[in-house]
């Protein structure tokens, strides 16, 4: 059987995983990935989609006679690339025993693997006919394959119409020196045993988490591999949301996944459970006192903490800059948020320090004041029932609201098969961009883009809005621009009308509530500015009885926007009252 594809079957194979990160459980690939728009993927399993997209059989690796250079040709001869996962951490870990065994470590560490990464290239795309045993120098994870390269390198120092004498100018290296970095390189895997850091120091073997860039696709896939089913896109908008302002409001149906969400991405992208807590919010909370402690009355000197851990994580955030910490409350609306996260809301914006007790000595480790850490994100998760209370234009205009939605097509889904979730598929996963994400969350400066079309929306919606007292100011303004950037940093092919229809849903609709007489002719002027100007929006939406798809219609310009306002509006007519806020 003759196996072919073309680049565009292979994309739209790509595409197709990437909306079902289901497609990836059980297939993941131990040694090598497909790599595409800095995202990864099984190459067996792109070719695989891309064969049952042509009605063709599910391929597996025996189909290629277990041979991997033949699906790897495949792709390759696409322009796609291979990676070595086994690699990409080795030459972490030897730049590492280098610096730790050598007093000129760093600099003979940067060489050696500027030697390899050449030696890569050119025998790879330079001397293929000469190296027929070897696929990759990234098949280089045993000291019997370094051995073997050994041996050649040796042979072409000698050979005159070898690769040293032509493909390598003298000028760059002595010949033996790659000799020099592949015996340093064998020695490293034996003292090693080809997988671990050692810390010579200690004596034991210790794990270090290397760096690499966040890949929100990732993410997606492992969520899906977990057992939990989120969109890309709602994914894309909630880290994106982090990552412009520390404080995100996840609002909407009770079991529809909001804490889930927060969960999932703080264990994903943490190093261990230290990093994040969940913290039930209390009916009783009138004060600051169970997230940040208080001073013993009884005794001066002793500081109580608050047993959920707010106040712990806090600390630690504090001591430990490079890594995301995640406050998780829980139902933060079972008592009025004013009351008891006031310090939280100023402190925010101002970047001043939180001050716990008024002695300049510790009590308790916990110190008089400390700084608000950056590096700290706060995610309070939202239900709306008659036990719960609104949030005031003061929480509202400092967060990002994400609301969730469960529909028909969503149940019907999770009803074929119905399963539990397992977090632990989740753990650790994405640390290695823990650092990313804390880079991106710290970016002030963006390239400069063309807002204008997002500045004469904002302008228009700005007029309406301010008709109920729900208009925005400079802040808001600000974060729009910057949720707007971290889109398209997160997502360099998202449409412009999509990052606005997202910010207008986080930003600008939630401040909107009101009786029928109020809301009614203001939803009527917002819902036209989201379609094109040929639809009669009172028909064709706000007054339609019958199921409309948002998604797919070409004559609307923002389907989120447009389904919250159709919803508040039709909750208006029906209640006499509307707010964003919904059961």
């Amino acid at each position: 059987m003759k196996i072919q594809f073309t680049r565009e079957e292979l994309i739209n194979a790509i595409k197709q995983i990437d909306n079902n990160p289901k497609l990836i459980t059980g297939r993941h690939s131990s040694t090598y990935d497909l790599v595409y728009n800095g995202n990864t993927y099984p190459p067996i399993l792109v070719l695989s989609t891309a064969n049952k997209l042509k009605k063709g059989k599910d391929l597996k690796l025996e189909d290629f006679g277990n041979n991997t250079k033949i699906p790897f040709k495949i792709l390759r001869d696409n322009g796609f690339e291979i990676s070595s996962k086994k690699f990409s951490s080795m030459k972490e870990q030897f730049s590492s025993y280098l610096k730790k065994s050598n007093k000129d470590g760093s600099q003979k560490a940067s060489s050696y693997l500027r030697a390899i990464d050449l030696l890569d290239d050119i025998l790879n795309n330079k001397a293929k006919s000469k190296i027929e045993g070897f696929n990759s120098i990234y098949d280089i994870n045993s000291t019997e394959k370094i051995e073997e390269l050994y041996r050649f390198v040796l042979n072409e120092q000698n050979n005159p119409n070898g690769i040293f004498q032509h493909e390598i100018p003298s000028s760059y290296w002595q010949n033996k020196f790659y000799s020099a970095a592949l015996k340093s390189y064998q020695d490293f895997l034996n003292r090693n045993n080809s997988s671990l850091f050692t810390n010579e120091n200690s004596g034991h073997f210790e794990k270090t988490i290397n760096k690499s860039r966040l890949n929100i696709q990732n993410f997606h896939q492992s969520c899906g591999v977990a057992g939990l089913n989120y969109s890309l896109p709602l994914i894309t908008r909630y880290i994106a949301s982090l990552a412009t302002k520390p404080f995100v409001l996840l609002s909407g149906l009770s079991g529809s996944g909001k804490t889930k969400l927060a969960q999932a991405f703080s264990q994903w992208i943490s190093e261990d459970s230290s990093q994040y807590c969940i913290v039930p919010v209390g009916a009783d909370w009138t004060n600051r006192e169970p997230l940040l402690g208080y001073v013993n009355a009884l005794d001066n000197s002793e500081y109580v903490k608050p047993e959920n851990g707010a106040l712990q994580l806090i600390l630690k955030a504090n001591k430990n800059e490079h890594k995301p910490y995640f406050l998780i409350l829980d139902e933060m609306n079972l008592s009025h948020v004013e009351r008891y996260f006031a310090d939280f809301l100023s402190i925010m914006e101002s970047k001043d320090i939180i001050k716990l007790h008024s002695s300049e000595d510790e009590k308790n480790d916990v110190p008089s004041k400390i700084d608000w850490p950056s590096n700290l994100f706060i995610v309070g998760t939202v239900n709306i029932d008659e036990t719960t209370y609104m949030f005031s234009p003061k929480v509202l205009d400092r967060a990002n609201v994400i609301e969730f939605r469960v529909n028909k097509d969503d149940i019907q889904n999770f009803l074929k098969s119905p399963k539990d979730i397992d977090f632990t598929e989740l753990n650790g996963k994405g640390a290695s961009m823990g650092e990313d994400f804390l880079k991106i969350a710290s970016n002030k400066e963006f390239p400069t883009i063309d807002t204008e079309k997002l500045n004469q929306k904002l302008i228009q919606f700005f007029e309406e809005l301010k008709k109920t007292g729900a208009e925005f100011g400079y802040r808001s303004a600000t974060e729009i621009h910057r949720l707007y950037n971290q889109l398209s940093t997160l997502d360099n092919e998202m449409l412009e009308n999509d990052k606005i229809d997202i910010a207008i849903m986080q930003k600008l609709l939630p401040k909107l509530h009101g009786s029928r007489r109020k809301l009614q002719p203001i939803l009527e002027i917002l819902a036209s500015f989201c379609v094109t100007e040929s639809i009669d929006v009172s028909k064709a939406f706000l007054n339609n009885k019958e199921s409309i798809n948002y998604k797919d219609n070409s004559d609307i310009l923002y389907p989120l926007s447009l389904e919250k306002i159709t919803r508040m509006y039709k909750g208006a007519i029906d209640n006499g009252f509307a707010s964003y806020a919904e059961a």
